[in-house]
């Protein structure tokens, strides 16, 4: 609010001419207020009282106790041509010989194992260690996304198969894997995986076609369009120095594939990186990604079909240099998971929201809870890529989150958390005049939590 209105207005209530409706605009306000702080306090009484227990276990603040380990010894000679600076928990993160990198990476002996009898550990999950499918190998689904499916009630899981050698395509090139395909997983629990096999293959022969195994295939998400009864699948697609900066989409009959691949192109005319889907509850379809340059995301509606992008587009979060959006919807209101740009590197998580898809979206803050301050400032050392909405439960979703290993790609771990929308924000948004207009969203960290139905 500026000088110039709060002064203009004082003259005029001093006058006597607007005061009456100032004051009735006040009042307004505060019972508009009043009465919004009452549902949303109704609300969570609701949930108290049917669902107490199930909430208060997730919501259970989880702290993390992990030391830096002392720094090794150097000799006095190179300590004098070249002091070292700190270490850094990100740099232990990133260092294959770190004292921690079993505390970020544990090994195959605590592995998530759906075949074995696990007693109580059933159905738990546990954020970054191995995870099996039903065969028994570790799931290859990373970047990826959930989608439900009605007709056959089973949950698919796509992500990018990268069960290959991690190398580095030059000198100044970022860690990769050759493009394998997008794999599928399927379940009806949310913890059981039956793999599926890879639905969209990557092309061995032809260095003209886009899934050339030497370019780049990313984030795949995959929706099912009722009035065609198609499985619509896109994808970033890029060339190894990620130059080409485009989307693909590819169809299919079936949710387990094959997907006949269709086309890339460059949405609205604009480079396009890190990408989404969201479908939401008119059946309207919207791609949202990052772009120039992973400076802004841009979002707009698909057309009827789900394979091509509207004219209509938006930019939103002008500047801010977000990536990995990830969006979800409660209760009429859109949110929003993004990341920062640092590559292989984790970085802090923000949430933002808005009562439009096409925005104004604004940004409400750091959704992390528990862990410890680094766990928090690094998205517990992971990145998200989608928000799984769950029923039965008001409020609670699945947030997935990839933990990559830049060592070694095909051993990047998944982190899913428990994400809660509910209770108001701690500090209100700037010219939010005292009202509450967004819901806190919140990821809590568990070493091992499960879902409080099944």
């Amino acid at each position: 609010m500026s000088r110039d209105f709060v002064q203009s207005t004082s003259r005029l209530c001093s006058g006597g001419r607007l005061f009456p409706l100032v004051v009735g605009c006040l009042l307004f306000l505060h019972l508009f207020s009043f009465a919004h702080q009452r549902n949303a306090q109704s609300g969570e009484t609701h949930l108290s009282t049917n669902q107490r227990t199930q909430f208060s276990i997730l919501e259970k603040v989880e702290e993390e106790n992990i030391q830096l380990p002392q720094p090794r010894k150097r000799s006095t000679r190179a300590a004098k041509r070249k002091p070292k600076r700190p270490t850094t928990f990100i740099d232990e993160f990133l260092d294959e010989s770190s004292q921690l990198r079993n505390v970020f990476f544990p090994d195959q002996r605590t592995a998530v194992d759906s075949r074995k009898e696990n007693g109580n550990d059933t159905y738990y999950y546990h954020p970054g260690r191995i995870w099996l499918d039903t065969e028994g190998n570790p799931i290859q689904a990373h970047g990826g996304g959930i989608l439900y499916d009605l007709r056959t009630k089973m949950y698919y899981w796509y992500g990018e198969y990268k069960d290959g050698p991690t190398y580095h395509a030059h000198k100044k090139g970022a860690a990769r894997v050759d493009v394998i395909g997008v794999s599928c997983y399927s379940s009806k629990d949310l913890w059981t995986w039956k793999n599926e096999g890879i639905v969209l293959a990557a092309e061995e022969k032809n260095e003209t076609h886009d899934l050339y195994k030497l370019n780049v295939l990313e984030r795949p998400k995959v929706i099912h369009n009722e009035k065609t009864g198609k499985y619509v699948m896109w994808m970033h697609i890029d060339d190894a120095n990620y130059t080409k900066a485009s989307v693909g989409v590819a169809i299919s009959e079936l949710p387990t594939g094959p997907f006949n691949y269709l086309y890339s192109k460059r949405p609205h005319g604009y480079d396009s990186r890190d990408m989404t889907l969201f479908k939401d509850d008119d059946g309207v379809a919207y791609l949202i990604y990052s772009s120039e340059h992973n400076k802004d995301l841009h979002i707009g509606p698909l057309n009827e079909e789900y394979i091509d992008a509207t004219e209509s587009m938006r930019k939103i979060l002008i500047g801010q240099h977000r990536e990995a959006p990830a969006l979800f919807k409660h209760q009429g209101t859109y949110y929003m998971i993004t990341s920062g740009c640092t590559s292989w590197s984790p970085n802090e998580a923000l949430v933002h929201a808005s009562e439009s898809i096409m925005g104004p979206w604004e940004t409400i803050g750091n959704p992390c809870i528990g862990g410890n301050k680094i766990f928090r400032l690094t998205t517990f050392f992971a990145q998200g890529t989608f928000v799984v909405p769950l029923s039965g439960v008001p409020g609670l979703f699945i947030f997935m989150a990839d933990r990559w290993n830049p060592a070694d790609l095909k051993d990047s771990r998944y982190v899913w958390l428990p994400l809660t929308v509910g209770r108001p924000l701690d500090h209100r948004p700037e010219y939010s005049f005292g009202l509450p207009l967004w819901s806190r969203v919140s990821i809590y960290w568990h070493k091992k939590w499960r879902l409080p139905y099944r």
